[in-house]
């Protein structure tokens, strides 16, 4: 660009970008400019903090619930293992019942419990219950002489449930009318 050409361009106020040929604007429109400036950054920043709040919060919410499906996981695939050391028990001959090596593993057995029981894991009430499909599963259904209709005769596999989720239902026979 020559010489003669720079000087035909309107010239630029560095401060608030307006053409020198345009009237500077007053002190009050100036601060009510930075004013209005200064709110709008206040209100964005105001929304990235809580946006930044909200991920936070989520991401938390997230991690609770993995740790928890995890911790649900490995509680239920030790069930199985509570329920062979229950059956393991009652098949221990009368004459072995005592014995140091069922003594160890009634200890083991416990321990398990134990830990089951520090997890809040419960295993679910049958005696005496009435059938709700919501924690029992019916293997059978059955006349059965002094039970009401629908009241659980005996429990075929335990059930258990962390706080008030179901890991497994209870396995169980249903008393029917005899009709």
């Amino acid at each position: 660009m020559s010489y003669t050409e720079r000087q035909t361009e309107p010239a630029i106020n560095s401060a608030d970008d307006q053409p020198a040929t345009q009237e500077p604007l007053s002190l009050e429109a100036q601060l009510a400019q930075a004013q209005a400036q200064a709110t709008e950054y206040l209100d964005n920043w105001r929304r990235a903090v809580a946006d930044l709040s909200n991920a936070r919060k989520r991401m938390q919410r997230e991690m609770d619930d993995v740790r928890a499906s995890a911790a649900e996981r490995v509680l239920e695939k030790l069930l199985p293992v509570v329920d062979d050391m229950e059956r393991a028990f009652s098949g221990v001959p009368a004459d072995q019942a005592n014995s140091e090596w069922v003594n160890g593993f009634r200890m083991i057995g416990r321990k398990l419990l134990a830990l089951l029981e520090s997890e809040n894991v419960q295993s679910i009430p049958t005696d005496g219950q009435c059938f709700d499909p919501g924690l029992h599963h019916a293997i059978t259904h059955e006349e059965g002489s002094g039970y009401e209709e629908g009241q659980i005769i005996s429990e075929v596999a335990r059930g258990y449930q962390l706080g008030d989720k179901v890991l497994r239902p209870s396995m169980v026979r249903v008393a029917k009318s005899t009709s």
